[in-house]
């Protein structure tokens, strides 16, 4: 007996050692992630954990309105995670700071990661200086939703594919009583504006994004066809607060043209009657002279530098880069990949309103690369509201946001200037 119980006891110490070992061997990776993509993680990280069994991944959700700060506070207290999909506009902060590892080497080594098979506007965000710092992992951007059969009342049968036909198209619905105004363009929301903006080819920035260029020809161009779009009462000046519902007066005929992003598909099947399912669609944004740019949003994949796990990091990242993994973030969230191979199964390549982003992503570009972007396209918001207002001119509000991103980059400029004197 005594025996028995001395074997189970040398087992059982065999057994926990054993156990102790595995622990000690398997690399645990911190990610975190926000909003309702953590959740769809959380659903994903099993499949990874049967693929890779020696690599644990501890996942920590956050809310998007907490989660720059708190990268902020992880960043100073040295308490950074491993890997997070951060925002795009967050990549050029971030780097700024030292936080992020070059990523250049690990992709070259990670069979079927091309920098080809991603749209050219998503992979250049996380491209900073000639370096990879970020692996996009979904993305969006925004086009116009539309009502095709009040335009098609009107004698509009295709979408418009630059302003001059779209102001027209605008017209004709109106004039036809189809809709009251012709678009919904919310003067609290920059997002319509500096899309059409980036249409232009003149950068939002100069010299390196020291100075603002508002006053390029471009912007102004934008501004007045912006403007013209509210004196000519094709768009209501209102902001988004003034708007019960958008979908709602968007099915009730309102307006007939919505610029907004992909999340937008499903809410529109499952908002509008079903007498309107074949009633709206989406189009490419029409640009100046024929099809136009758009910026390119969403979140890409960051290894912090401060990480002692990065080729596990790595690991997570390269997996969840796969085609396969973002057509599972699609069926989840309804989340656009930034890969073309994964736009080839039937979820995407059968949907027509998604194939309009496709269509759109290919023109797609990033914003500005600079940590002081946010700032400024706020007060492009406040700036435009005061346009469309009449209390400020097209070249009064080109001066005027000028004058408001210089006073923003005032510390950039300091920043830059002091590295390039220190240079050798």
């Amino acid at each position: 007996m005594r025996l028995r119980v001395a074997a189970c006891v040398l087992a059982l110490a065999w057994l926990a050692g054993c156990a102790r070992d595995d622990a000690t061997s398997r690399q645990v990776v911190q990610l975190w992630a926000m909003g309702q993509e953590s959740e769809a993680l959380a659903g994903m990280l099993p499949a990874f954990a049967q693929r890779h069994p020696g690599i644990e991944v501890r996942l920590q959700q956050l809310p998007w309105t907490a989660a720059h700060e708190k990268l902020l506070t992880a960043f100073a207290g040295d308490a950074l995670p491993d890997v997070v999909p951060i925002g795009n506009s967050w990549i050029a902060e971030f780097h700024q700071l030292g936080a992020l590892e070059p990523l250049d080497a690990r992709i070259a080594a990670t069979p079927g990661l091309s920098a080809q098979d991603y749209f050219p506007g998503a992979w250049d965000s996380g491209l900073i200086d000639g370096q990879v710092y970020a692996v996009p992992w979904y993305i969006e951007t925004r086009l116009p939703f539309y009502r095709r059969d009040l335009l098609a009342k009107a004698g509009i049968a295709t979408p418009p594919r630059d302003w001059a036909q779209w102001r027209a198209a605008m017209r004709a619905v109106k004039a036809g009583g189809g809709s009251e105004y012709g678009i919904l363009l919310p003067t609290n929301e920059f997002e319509p504006l500096l899309n059409l903006a980036v249409q232009q080819g003149e950068p939002l920035l100069r010299d390196g994004g020291r100075y603002g260029n508002f006053r390029s020809t471009g912007f102004r161009r934008t501004l007045a066809f912006y403007k013209s779009l509210f004196d000519a009462g094709l768009a209501p000046r209102v902001d988004n607060t003034r708007i019960s519902n958008v979908w709602n007066e968007f099915g009730r005929g309102m307006y007939s043209y919505y610029i907004s992003g992909p999340w937008n598909i499903a809410e529109f099947r499952k908002r509008l009657p079903a007498n309107l399912s074949g009633a709206w669609a989406t189009m490419p944004l029409p640009g100046p002279d024929g099809p136009g740019a758009s910026i390119i949003g969403g979140t890409s994949f960051v290894v912090f530098r401060s990480s002692r796990h990065k080729d596990a990091a790595w690991t997570l990242v390269a997996w969840l880069s796969e085609p396969a993994q973002q057509l599972e973030l699609h069926r989840r969230v309804g989340d656009l990949p930034p890969r073309r191979s994964a736009w080839s199964g039937p979820a995407l390549s059968g949907d027509a309103n998604a194939q309009a982003f496709r269509e759109q992503l290919e023109r797609a570009v990033p914003a500005p690369k600079v940590p002081e972007w946010e700032r400024i396209a706020q007060e492009m918001r406040i700036v435009s509201e005061q346009l469309v207002a009449g209390r400020l001119d097209v070249d009064a509000a080109a001066a005027e946001l000028d004058r408001r991103a210089d006073l923003i980059l005032a510390k950039r400029r300091w920043m830059l200037d002091q590295r390039r004197q220190a240079a050798p």
